[in-house]
């Protein structure tokens, strides 16, 4: 099976057009070097996937006939990624959260109970509101 389709059946990309770019952008790795999409997978091997800033490093346990079920996902392959990566991952999740550009889109609930704080707490708004 080509790596861009067991990338797909395995779930680790939404689509194959995905996975494929992902190989020919370089983010695939398997048994260390650079592959393209139509490179085979063989069981025992390798796999290194850079995804979302985080390097995923899988084994080929066994090569599926078509798509999977999330369940059945583990049959197939054996995720050695290392604790540290997935950390990072954690860590982005968290930074994603509170960022949001400056200028796009309507304040959140969060921020307009934060610039209400700050118009409660200014003495120059407070005075103007007297009168």
């Amino acid at each position: 099976m080509r790596v861009d389709k067991y990338l797909w059946c395995i779930r680790y990309f939404k689509t194959r057009s995905i996975a494929t770019a992902a190989c020919k952008k370089g983010q695939v790795k398997m048994n260390g070097a650079t592959v393209k999409p139509s490179r085979e997978v063989y069981p025992t091997d390798k796999i290194d996937v850079r995804k979302n800033q985080v390097n995923y490093i899988l084994e080929v346990l066994d090569i599926p006939e078509s798509r999977l079920g999330a369940k059945l996902v583990g049959m197939y392959v054996a995720d050695k990624t290392p604790k540290e990566n997935l950390e990072k991952l954690d860590l982005l999740k968290y930074s994603k959260d509170y960022y949001r550009k400056k200028g796009t889109g309507r304040p959140t609930k969060k921020d307009r109970r934060s610039i209400d704080e700050i118009y409660e707490n200014d003495e120059f708004f407070t005075n103007d509101q007297e009168e």
